[in-house]
């Protein structure tokens, strides 16, 4: 009769990896940009098409980074614009008058 034994390695630092595959740890020298967040408030989106072609032409601004929306179907939904700088209004409802809705505003 054969007897299956295993064999535990044993781990070594986390940031290095486990003992069978560890790497010397790099240190990361790169250091994250201070991010702006803005929000802005859009009337007329009703669905996930509407959020992506509003997405697409706000993403589409020099210096914005992400962009999120709560859809509020038929009313007025919430775009949360992320950038390394601000993004000027006039920029955004440009944007968003091209994707076919209008800019209702900046929440308070």
């Amino acid at each position: 009769m054969t007897t299956n034994e295993r064999i535990n390695l044993p781990l070594t630092d986390s940031a290095a990896g486990c003992s069978c595959c560890a790497t010397a740890a790099v240190p990361d020298t790169q250091t994250a940009a201070p991010t702006i967040t803005e929000e802005v408030l859009v009337d007329g989106m009703t669905c996930s098409h509407c959020v992506m072609s509003v997405r697409e032409e706000i993403a589409a601004i020099d210096g914005v980074d992400n962009v999120l929306v709560e859809l509020n179907p038929g009313g007025t939904s919430r775009v949360t614009i992320h950038s390394a700088a601000p993004i000027d209004v006039a920029r955004v409802r440009a944007a968003v008058e091209e994707a076919g809705y209008a800019l209702a505003g900046i929440p308070a």
